[in-house]
């Protein structure tokens, strides 16, 4: 099995108060976290999607139904998805509540990347989406949005890419209104040692070279694998919730843990 480093079972962030954060396996300053992700999400972005369904062979999409399945989005609420610049969650939304529900009260994607957003928009006039989501370029731990603007929150395989996971936990708490519900769909701990034995294989041995092929770009998806290893496994991501304030944190594992999805609500 191949040895990677973890994060201690607080999964408390222990290398930001030396100043610096942790980006895959390495550790940087703290200041200079946020562009080198950024530069990683730059240089992926136009393949991004084909990506996804290729490293996952499509598992992907069975998540993302699952994440909307558990948030039973309705016509009237109105809903902030983060790190969303492509808009798949976005879309799903769209599609549950109906255009016109969705005109009403836009879905608001936030994501700190301008080259992701700029994908996002092209795959919603491809889908002959005019209206009903709104696009805004912004960072997680200093949400440009009013307090309470939302009754849901969702974020999907972004949340290990903030630099002060808690900083942006917090921030989405205070984005949403009293009742509202966060739902953090991410990569996780693998629960079945044969599996976690076979996944940590694919993701060192196979993912750098499909991304090579696929993207021209090995690093980005050698980032990808280490910054899973390197995010809080799952009761330690739930506790860092309660500890921001949310309130009926549970999750639950999907494919033997190598995603899981956390629930919180803001009360």
């Amino acid at each position: 099995m191949i040895e990677a480093p973890q994060n201690d079972e607080t999964g408390a962030d222990e290398t930001t108060a030396r100043g610096e954060a942790d980006f895959g396996f390495r550790r940087v300053p703290e200041q200079d976290k946020a562009e080198l992700v950024r530069d990683v999400f730059d240089r992926v972005a136009g393949r991004y999607d084909l990506m996804n369904d290729l490293m996952s062979l499509g598992v992907h999409r069975l998540w993302k139904t699952a994440l909307i399945d558990a948030l039973a989005p309705r016509p009237g609420e109105r809903f902030l998805d983060l790190a969303g610049g492509t808009g798949d969650i976005a879309f799903r939304i769209h599609e549950r509540i109906g255009a016109e529900a969705a005109g009403g009260r836009p879905i608001l994607v936030c994501d700190i990347n301008e080259a992701m957003l700029r994908v996002g928009r092209d795959r919603a006039l491809d889908r002959g989406i005019t209206g009903g989501i709104a696009w805004l370029a912004g960072d997680a731990e200093a949400l440009p949005v009013e307090d309470m603007r939302a009754d849901a929150c969702t974020i999907a395989f972004g949340l290990r890419n903030v630099t002060r996971i808690d900083r942006a936990l917090a921030e989405i708490r205070r984005s949403l209104r009293p009742g509202g519900r966060f739902l953090c769909l991410e990569f996780s701990r693998v629960a079945l040692p044969l599996l976690g034995e076979a996944y940590d294989r694919y993701s060192f041995a196979v993912l750098p070279g499909l991304g090579r092929m696929v993207t021209g770009d090995a690093d980005a998806y050698r980032y990808l694998a280490e910054s899973i290893r390197r995010f809080p496994h799952q009761q330690a991501l739930a506790e860092r919730m309660r500890a921001v304030g949310f309130e009926r944190v549970s999750w639950r594992n999907l494919s033997g843990g190598i995603a899981a999805l956390h629930t919180g609500w803001r009360l």
